[in-house]
């Protein structure tokens, strides 16, 4: 049961949310550790009437629990944004520690969970825990495809439309997926180092999904 003291709006928790309490003592920790870093929940980044909305998993406890930007400081950041840079989906100039003169065009970068995790591994009852905000979010978006990166993503827009079993709409790379109401989903592999580092996802890969949820939202 939550409190009024762990919820900002309906879109977004407080800076001391205690709904999950293994994110909460990772946040407490850090603060102590980390002092001038943002630790607190990170807001979702773009306007909310853009018709792309980018999902991701979490912030990087050295990337966005840090700047305070979703994928600003980590190595998802380090090919997300210069793709979106490249693809006119940005403009300005992208710097790791976010003191820059970015800002999206026609997308939005929500993550499902609001809170870093330890070791980027959420667990099943923190992401049901944080859905009510993911939710939340992108009802009162314009977003009418929505790119999954990775599989957690994948499932989150899923339940969003309470689309189930898992299996008819199985997670495949540059795959598209039809949703209720005339929307879309196109799932990528997530662009973290992880994935870049091992060839799982390439560059090229990358902009080719990215530019085709580009084109699906402007149509």
């Amino acid at each position: 049961m939550h409190t009024s003291d762990d919820i900002h709006d309906e879109l977004h928790p407080s800076d001391d949310c205690t709904l999950c309490p293994r994110l909460k003592d990772f946040r407490i920790a850090n603060r102590k550790k980390y002092p001038t870093w943002h630790n607190k929940p990170v807001a979702p980044f773009g306007a909310k009437r853009a018709p792309l909305a980018i999902v991701g998993l979490a912030p990087g406890l050295g990337g966005a629990n840090r700047t305070g930007r979703p994928f600003t400081g980590d190595g998802a950041g380090e090919l997300l944004f210069p793709t979106l840079l490249n693809l006119k989906l940005a403009r300005g100039e992208y710097q790791r520690d976010g003191k820059d003169s970015l800002a999206l065009q026609g997308c939005r970068i929500v993550n499902v969970l609001r809170c870093v995790p330890p070791q980027n591994i959420a667990t099943r009852e923190e992401i049901t825990c944080c859905r009510r905000f993911f939710q939340a979010d992108l009802k009162a978006s314009s977003a009418r495809v929505f790119l999954a990166l990775g599989m957690v993503a994948h499932r989150a827009i899923l339940d969003l439309f309470e689309l189930r079993p898992y299996r008819r709409f199985p997670f495949r790379h540059g795959e598209t997926y039809p949703l209720a109401r005339g929307k879309t989903m196109v799932a990528s592999y997530h662009c973290s180092r992880r994935n870049t580092s091992s060839g799982k996802l390439t560059q090229q890969m990358f902009v080719e999904v990215l530019a085709r949820a580009k084109t699906l939202a402007q149509k």
